[in-house]
C-alpha cells in the first residue's frame, strides 16, 4: 500500500486546524512546531488544499489558515486527493492486461490488492476531520 507522507501530513494538519480553530485563523508555524512537520512541507500543502477550497487564508500578523467547511463536512478522502494522493495496493489498474510485474498477466493475488485498495478508499470517504479529533480525545 502506497499513502506518501504528503497525505498523512495534509490529514495531520488539517485534524490540527480542526481541533484548534477558535475561529481565529490558525499560523502554520504553529501547526509546524505542534506536528513535527516542515513549515516549506506545509506551504506545499496548504497551497493545494487552498485551491481545493477545503481552507480558507488570512493575511497580516494575526493571519493564517482556517477550514472552509465544519470538520465533519470535510472527508479525509477530498484531503488526500486536494494535495494529489492516491491509496493504491497495486502498481496496475484493475483493468490492465498487463500486470504489475510487467508480464502479460496479472499476478495471482491481483484482484485481492486491488479490492484492498477499494476497502481503504471506502474508509477515507467515510471518515470525516471530526471522526479524527473524536478518535484523538478518546486516547
Amino acid at each position: 500500500m502506497k499513502l506518501t507522507s504528503r497525505g498523512r501530513y495534509a490529514v495531520m494538519a488539517m485534524a490540527d486546524l480542526a481541533q484548534n480553530k477558535n475561529h481565529h485563523p490558525v499560523a502554520l508555524t504553529d501547526i509546524s512546531l505542534r506536528q513535527g512537520i516542515s513549515i516549506q512541507y506545509l506551504e506545499q500543502i496548504f497551497l493545494k488544499l487552498k485551491r481545493n477550497k477545503l481552507v480558507n487564508s488570512t493575511r497580516g500578523p494575526s493571519g493564517g489558515y482556517a477550514l472552509s467547511k465544519d470538520p465533519e463536512q470535510i472527508k479525509l478522502s477530498n484531503i488526500i486527493a486536494a494535495v494529489n494522493e492516491e491509496v493504491k495496493t497495486n502498481k496496475c489498474s484493475k483493468h490492465s492486461k498487463k500486470g504489475c510485474n510487467g508480464k502479460s498477466m496479472k499476478c495471482i493475488t491481483h484482484d485481492l490488492w486491488y479490492e484492498l485498495g477499494v476497502h481503504i478508499n471506502k474508509f477515507f470517504e467515510e471518515k470525516n476531520l471530526s471522526d479524527v479529533i473524536s478518535m484523538e480525545r478518546q486516547i
